[in-house]
């Protein structure tokens, strides 16, 4: 992805995007490919993208050209086909069109994309990226076309969930261990705490101790070339020592912490991201015994009076 500090250059010319009122639009930190860090300018689904195309010709006379566009543009990268993006939004602004004259000064061109459907968040993988940016190009007929990029975030809230029922299961090994566990609810926004509890019906094995682990599972694909790669986020030690027979165990993990994005469910039937809730128990033998559980997690609007990761405005 291309910073939106940096500046492209095509030949002499210098061709540079700038976002109207940019000095007020939020920003966002995202992961390069490189895994490094990038800051972009933040918008929601709904919001207005404009501004405007600068066209330096630093001191040329004049730039030949047979026509000038700028276009959005939100499209599906797959880590192993990278050269085959699939556009799911493309928009397209003549700004000059083709002509038989050159330009002869310096021009800035003003652009807006309004009532944009930018349904799905920006997301950087392991093996898939969604972008969305900003293209201008200058297509010229015996010399390279000149193109300028800028890449911008999109995040979306959701409205809270008007069901969100707490998760309740009972799990075992026969005449060995029984337990029952119960987290408060089944869907968190990013900002949430989950809470719970294991309680121990039964306990005839030796347990050293308990964690719960957050994991991202990431598909690409479908059907038979559907690849599925899991990440633990964080590991959450619940308990350590053996617990007895009647014991509850309290659970409260906090999600703010951690780098995480909404629950995405077959995206243009390219990509989903899942999470779950992972209970592990660890016996004096090392034998681990664990229970799964998926959770959804959304982007809910902060109030005044909360602060979250999401921005770094």
């Amino acid at each position: 992805m291309a910073s939106f500090f940096s500046n492209l250059t095509g030949g002499n010319v210098n061709v540079e995007i700038n976002l109207k009122d940019a000095e007020s639009i939020p920003t966002s930190t995202y992961k390069t490919d490189e895994g490094e860090s990038e800051t972009l300018y933040l918008f929601t689904g709904a919001d207005t993208v404009a501004g405007s195309v600068g066209i330096d010709l630093k001191g040329k006379k004049s730039l030949d050209h047979i026509g000038i566009k700028i276009e959005l543009i939100g499209h599906i990268e797959l880590l192993y086909d990278q050269g085959n993006p699939y556009e799911f939004t493309m928009l397209v602004q003549e700004l000059e069109g083709q002509s038989d004259s050159p330009l002869t000064s310096n021009k800035n061109y003003p652009f807006e994309f309004a009532n944009v459907d930018k349904a799905f968040e920006s997301y950087v993988g392991n093996n898939v990226r969604l972008r969305y940016f900003l293209r201008c190009k200058i297509s010229r007929t015996y010399s390279a076309n000149i193109i300028k990029e800028l890449t911008f975030a999109v995040q979306n809230v959701e409205v809270e969930p008007e069901m969100n029922n707490s998760i309740k299961m009972e799990v075992g090994i026969e005449d060995c261990l029984h337990i029952e566990f119960e987290y408060n609810k089944s869907k968190y926004h990013l900002q949430d705490v989950v809470i719970g509890k294991i309680y121990f019906l039964l306990v005839r094995i030796k347990i050293k101790h308990m964690e719960l682990v957050i994991i991202k599972r990431e598909s690409t694909g479908s059907g038979p070339n559907m690849y599925n790669e899991s990440e633990n986020i964080t590991k959450f030690e619940i308990m350590d020592g053996a617990p007895v027979r009647g014991e509850s165990i309290p659970v409260r993990l906090f999600l703010s912490p951690y780098n995480l994005c909404p629950t995405f469910k077959g995206v243009h039937n390219r990509f989903s991201v899942k999470y779950y809730l992972n209970l592990v128990l660890v016996d004096e033998e090392d034998r681990r015994y664990f229970k799964q559980q998926e959770i959804t997690l959304y982007r809910k609007k902060l109030g005044c009076d909360e602060k979250g990761p999401q921005t770094d405005d």
